[in-house]
């Protein structure tokens, strides 16, 4: 089945639930929106029959305006999970945040957080610069240590994808997938269709199970239901590029559904989940795989029309 149960996200935009071991003082995520896709050419330095060839790979363009940080809040770990024990609040929030969350009036006092076994850092997007809608997303991104000294000089800035990641490296991404609505057992679980004299229906499962063991359906039988806007999350992604020159992707007329980007961007390589316009997370790799030596090298990014 792979996934159990396939049904609908509770966001459009999804969580984390498990962050990277990485130590330091460093984010661990960021987030941007997904414009679409292009190809690229570069030069090959696998160890394949073409290493130093030329050759065509296609990638996904996500724009990565900077994020805001609201607050810094402190965990304590508990039978029940993690539990709020404190929470310092960032300076000049904007007025859009008052329309998407309630914003605690008074921040903890200092003696509250000094015991604490988890530091994170709630942030929210700036959608108005890309120009798509006003309500921010929020939500919290893990820090690779507990320092509070570096948890708080974050609350003072805008944080941008170069302060987080590089290129060359791998990293996970999280979306939620474009929804499909409901459909069929071939479309969700791709069963193959049945004989063309075979009884009743044709696109159904062949099976139900037997007749005289477990007195019931097992959940395990290919059935129609709810396909697509479920979270996912593509593991092990290369970033080929990270760079602020808007007129070195941007195609003529646009990405189609989409538009010009605007702000900083990340090249990634292949594919993701999600439409376009909708948020994606990208964090440090919770299964990371040997770090490439050499970054490819990218020789052309096509700019050709999308329409």
């Amino acid at each position: 089945m792979q996934f159990w149960p396939r049904k609908r996200a509770r966001r459009i935009y999804p969580r984390v639930r498990a962050w990277s071991d990485v130590d330091g003082s460093k984010l661990l995520g960021f987030a941007g929106y997904k414009a679409g896709m292009t190809h690229v050419k570069l030069r090959d330095n696998s160890n394949s029959t073409n290493k130093g060839g030329l050759i065509s790979v296609p990638v996904t363009v996500i724009e990565c305006p900077p994020l805001k940080p609201l607050s810094l809040r402190f965990y304590k770990k508990s039978d029940y999970g993690l539990k709020l024990v404190g929470e310092v609040l960032a300076k000049n929030l904007d007025k859009e945040l008052k329309k998407k969350i309630t914003i605690p009036k008074r921040e903890s006092k200092e003696k509250t957080i000094e015991d604490f076994d988890v530091l994170r850092l709630s942030v929210y997007t700036q959608p108005k610069l890309i120009g798509k809608k006003k309500k921010p997303e929020v939500f919290e991104v893990a820090l690779g240590s507990n320092d509070i000294k570096f948890g708080k000089s974050l609350l003072e800035k805008e944080i941008k994808i170069q302060d987080v990641f590089k290129e060359g490296q791998l990293i996970d991404v999280h979306a939620v997938s474009k929804a499909k609505g409901f459909q069929g057992a071939v479309k969700r679980f791709g069963v193959n269709l049945r004989a063309k004299k075979s009884e009743k229906s044709r696109r159904g499962p062949g099976s139900l199970g037997p007749w005289n063991q477990q007195q019931h359906i097992m959940y395990r039988v290919a059935h129609a239901g709810q396909t697509g806007y479920h979270t996912r999350t593509e593991y092990n992604n290369l970033i080929l590029k990270i760079s602020d020159k808007k007129e070195e992707i941007n195609p003529k007329g646009g990405f189609l559904k989409y538009g010009e980007v605007k702000n900083d961007y990340v090249l990634v390589k292949g594919s993701i989940p999600s439409p376009k316009k909708r948020l994606v997370r990208l964090t440090e790799p919770t299964r990371p795989k040997k770090k490439m030596e050499v970054v490819p090298e990218i020789i052309e990014v096509s700019l050709k029309s999308k329409q």
